[in-house]
């Protein structure tokens, strides 16, 4: 995606991330709680769909290395008939869920050709194990939401609705995480527009603290995976421990450890989601750098960027923003850090964290100095798109 600034520089028309779609896309996750015979129909739907997902896999290698001949989903949909003739398991499955399972199989194979004409790592298509297949889909039937879930051929299945459902629910994907059961619902809902603001802000993601606003506010980084490094560390020396793959001993540890990256996850997440929410509620427009998150992840301090996870906080404030009616900007991130706002070089060592310009006298921290820069990067872009404010995006 090129940065906000080129566009303008090189002549681009670029696009407003607010107004490019009317609608858009949300998932609202349920947790699940199947009784005994509901969990085994669920275990039992989604060991045949993985069955079904490996046959189609494996045909499709054989078609074409005997026979040079390339199968497509209509070819291999049109034997499920067949199949249910013969096979009762499978025949006891949603007919549109097997569909789905067949249309995963051709979009992964339309993204491998994909990235071979692109010349990139094309990543055959593989076998997935019982431990990687961990969902399945009603595309457009199957399903009905009221006290409870109705799942054909599974039953009327207890859901915490912990959130209303809003929109037109196009897919429901019944996902298996950590021995738990979750309803996804995906969305096609409106935007709600918050009222229009008048301001705007700068935002300087770091580690020291996980992000920095140019009005002087700051975000405390709460390094979830550093604190939960001791629990990791006793329940990773369980597992390995325990040499047996078959025994029960070492799934609960496999288990154990599991929910504790699942931990780390949920309140990572939900920290994100309450800093998202909250900026976009006080500002109009944000300004943010336009990171390299995937070169930045494989530096030193690769396990502090992954940690933070900046790319995902960033990936939450553009759609909030979006669905909010706020505008999302991303620009230049080069000598944001080694420049003052009055435009006067500022270099700077790693270890230097005051920020302190003899032309104008500014003396404030290195990170809200880079967030003012940020600021003043966005608000010169905006400058050279009037009339019609837009943010520039791929």
């Amino acid at each position: 995606m090129p940065a906000a600034a080129d566009c303008a520089r090189q002549g681009h028309r670029p696009k407003d991330r607010t107004e490019s779609r009317t609608m858009s896309r949300k998932t609202f996750k349920y947790r699940l709680y199947p009784h005994r015979q509901q969990r085994q129909r669920l275990q039992a739907t989604l060991d045949g769909c993985r069955e079904l997902y490996n046959a189609a896999l494996q045909e499709r290698r054989d078609g074409y290395q005997t026979e040079r001949a390339k199968l497509n989903y209509y070819s291999q949909a049109n034997q499920l008939s067949e199949i249910k003739a013969i096979r009762p398991d499978v025949a006891s499955i949603h007919s549109q869920v097997l569909q789905d399972v067949l249309r995963r199989v051709d979009k992964t194979f339309q993204s491998f050709f994909l990235r071979v004409k692109r010349h990139q790592t094309p990543g055959f298509p593989r076998f997935q194990g019982k431990h990687r297949y961990d969902s399945f889909t009603y595309p457009q039937a199957g399903f009905r939401l009221a006290d409870k879930l109705q799942l054909s051929k599974v039953g009327n299945v207890k859901i915490k609705r912990h959130r209303e459902l809003k929109g037109e629910v196009k897919t429901l994907t019944i996902k298996r995480e950590n021995g738990n059961w979750y309803a996804c619902f995906s969305c096609v809902v409106a935007p709600e527009p918050l009222p229009a603001l008048d301001n705007s802000i700068g935002i300087d993601v770091g580690l020291e603290t996980f992000a920095t606003l140019s009005d002087g506010g700051q975000i405390p980084n709460p390094r979830w995976y550093q604190t939960a490094q001791a629990k990791l560390r006793r329940a990773q020396r369980k597992v390995a421990r325990r040499t047996d793959q078959r025994s029960n001993r070492r799934r609960k540890a496999v288990t154990l450890l599991a929910q504790i990256h699942r931990d780390i996850f949920n309140h990572r997440n939900d920290f994100q989601h309450k800093a998202s929410h909250d900026i976009i509620r006080r500002f109009q427009t944000i300004f943010v750098e336009e990171l390299n998150i995937k070169g930045l992840s494989r530096g030193i301090l690769a396990k502090s960027v992954q940690d933070a996870s900046w790319g995902s906080f960033l990936n939450k404030l553009a759609y909030k923003a979006e669905h909010a009616g706020r505008q999302l900007v991303q620009v230049d991130p080069r000598g944001t850090s080694q420049r003052c706002i009055c435009g006067a070089a500022n270099p700077k060592k790693p270890s230097d964290r005051e920020h302190v310009c003899r032309e104008c006298g500014l003396v404030t921290t290195r990170d809200r100095a880079a967030a003012l820069e940020i600021q003043r990067l966005g608000l010169s872009l905006q400058a050279q798109t009037k009339p019609e404010v837009r943010v520039c995006v791929a």
